[in-house]
């Protein structure tokens, strides 16, 4: 599988830590991630926002390696932000967790399900 990241000078440049668009190339395997919360399995859910954005990208990344996938894997991830105070702390963090690797990226601010969360991912990962 081959990954391509599109980046043309005609439109305005990506910054903090994504690509405009995102080619895949020879993927045998396309996985879908749900909307993927800041929640344990047994339902407690951090009150801190960094908290809640690390435990929400452990999910992602749980759901990736059951997949036999990582976070390099990524193609296309968005995130829905309750709230614009969160957004310096959702990128930090997301960069973190991404390290180089750069997939497409949208965020989104807008009410979430439920309001104690902070945020909620989704994402599409190729192989």
């Amino acid at each position: 599988m081959e990954l391509k990241p599109i980046d043309p000078a005609t439109v305005p440049e990506a910054v903090g830590g994504y690509v405009n668009a995102m080619q895949v190339q020879d993927a045998r395997r396309l996985l879908f991630i749900s909307g993927q919360i800041p929640q344990t399995p047994d339902g407690h859910v951090p009150d801190d926002p960094e908290e809640q954005c690390r435990l929400v990208w452990r999910n992602v990344t749980a759901v990736l390696a059951e997949a036999g996938m990582d976070v390099t894997n990524l193609v296309k991830v968005t995130t829905f932000l309750g709230g614009r105070e969160h957004a310096a702390v959702n990128t930090r963090v997301r960069n973190e967790v991404l390290g180089s690797h750069r997939p497409a990226l949208t965020v989104i601010v807008t009410g979430i399900f439920d309001p104690g969360w902070v945020l909620e991912i989704e994402a599409v990962a190729a192989a």
